[in-house]
């Protein structure tokens, strides 16, 4: 007998499929583009021209020379004087006679002469004083 061929019809093999890497600690992240910078219009701001600046004129009633009272005289002197050249001339002889409390520099302490203007006190404050004072013009 005749020995019967037998189909010897080969299939091509298929190769083997490729393995794809695991997202691993080998494989490098990738990092985002970097985005171009966006230019932004620029808007001229429109400014009013400037007005030269004022000389800051005083106020008249603090410029109105005033009398001081007997008991004022003694310490800033007879002649009428303006409220704000009173102060000064005050705060003059607190600082000369180191009138003004070492601990609490906004404390006065009143000697003879101020103790008469400040209305017997014996400490008063800054802001008190100008107060007091104020009573004592004419």
């Amino acid at each position: 007998m005749a020995a019967a061929k037998k189909s010897t019809s080969k299939t091509p093999a298929r190769k083997p499929a490729a393995k794809k890497p695991a997202a691993s600690a080998k494989a490098p992240a990738r990092k985002p583009a970097a985005k171009k910078p966006v230019a932004k219009k620029v808007v001229a701001k429109k400014t009013a021209p400037k007005a030269p600046a004022k000389k800051r004129t005083p106020n008249p009633a603090f410029m109105k020379a005033m009398t001081p009272s007997e008991v004022l005289a003694a310490v800033v002197g007879a002649l009428p004087l303006p409220r704000t050249e009173v102060v000064k001339k005050i705060w003059a002889y607190i600082k000369s006679n180191k009138l003004q409390d070492a601990i609490n520099r906004r404390m006065i302490n009143a000697d003879e002469k101020l103790k008469a203007i400040f209305g017997g006190k014996k400490q008063v404050s800054m802001f008190e004083m100008t107060k007091l004072v104020n009573k004592h013009l004419k």
